[in-house]
């Protein structure tokens, strides 16, 4: 049995992790602040289900309240920590860039100052796909150069793998930099685009098509993620010096187009498509080169981007009822 420490474990990868762990018989201490990004009452589900098991410890605090942190790490064990908590979206962090540097950038560097200050070895953070910006080479390779942000969003990830690499030099910390490729799935925040596509078409609304269709994401099925995160954790606890920054997606892109299309033929709907330009921020593609996940961890994805979305259109159909 291990104890891990999730950050933003009330959410929508957190929580799908949290329930993988607890069915391994794993103790699972998480931190979220519930905070008013999208209703709160979603994250409240998320964790109910969680809340008697003896194994399973929540703290209601933000990570940029470094008591709260320092409260968490005095008071538990910690054999690996998970760090996901963040403030998402591109879109969002043009509008309110200081709140994302505050949340992703003092928020994660509470995070790696108590760990060294408590002797924790081992961690796995999550970064984005969103680092590579515009690169016109695919598919992404973790090689690339990242310098080239074009959303505070990116910004902040990118510049939160350059700190962890320094607390990994100063500290001699096991690290592993994850970057997610467009995660959906079961608890799927409500704002993204295939939870809130479903939403539209089962409404008889039209779709919000941003561009002509042609812009792609390399989609990652949740459950696809989480085993990347297990194989991580295990990769940090097992070695030493330990600094990697590794793509975690599906190596197959989907149109945008083709995603609303796919979604609709599920859900034997006919979309109504709603042209709209191009939103600043937004990347043309993402893709990513999956085969150090693959050498080094063992990663495998497996869900196909059709299985996932009858997946999902499963669960949000019962949880309408």
């Amino acid at each position: 049995m291990k104890t891990y420490f999730i950050t933003g474990g009330a959410g929508f990868i957190g929580s799908t992790l949290t329930e993988t762990l607890l069915n391994e018989g794993n103790k699972v201490i998480t931190i979220d602040n519930f905070c008013d990004f999208y209703d709160p009452k979603i994250k409240e589900d998320n964790v109910k289900s969680f809340l008697d098991n003896k194994n399973y410890k929540l703290y209601r605090g933000d990570i940029r309240n470094r008591e709260d942190i320092k409260l968490i790490f005095d008071e538990n064990k910690i054999d690996v920590i998970v760090h996901l908590a963040a403030m998402a979206g591109v879109r969002p962090s043009i509008e309110n860039p200081i709140l994302y540097q505050e949340v992703n950038g003092i928020g994660t560097g509470n995070i790696l100052e108590e760990a060294k200050l408590h002797n924790i070895k081992n961690l796995v953070l999550a970064s984005s796909s969103s680092v590579y910006g515009n690169t016109k080479e695919i598919p992404f390779k973790e090689n690339m150069i990242v310098d080239f942000a074009i959303s505070p969003y990116a910004a902040t990830k990118k510049a939160n793998e350059v700190m962890a690499h320094v607390y990994h030099k100063l500290n001699k910390m096991n690290i592993i930099m994850l970057r997610f490729f467009t995660v959906y799935g079961p608890k799927q925040r409500p704002d993204l685009a295939i939870n809130k596509f479903t939403r539209l078409m089962l409404n008889n609304e039209e779709i919000p098509m941003f561009g002509d269709g042609t812009t792609s994401r390399d989609y990652t099925y949740v459950s696809d993620i989480v085993d990347g995160i297990l194989k991580s954790c295990n990769y940090v606890m097992k070695n030493d010096d330990v600094y990697e920054i590794i793509n975690l997606g599906s190596n197959n892109p989907i149109s945008l187009k083709e995603m609303i299309d796919i979604i609709g033929k599920t859900l034997n709907i006919e979309p109504k498509i709603k042209k709209m330009p191009m939103q600043p921020g937004d990347v043309d593609r993402t893709y990513a080169d999956i085969s150090k996940a693959k050498d080094l961890l063992g990663y495998k994805p497996c869900i196909t981007f059709e299985e996932g979305i009858k997946k999902f259109i499963e669960w949000y159909k019962e949880k309408k009822k």
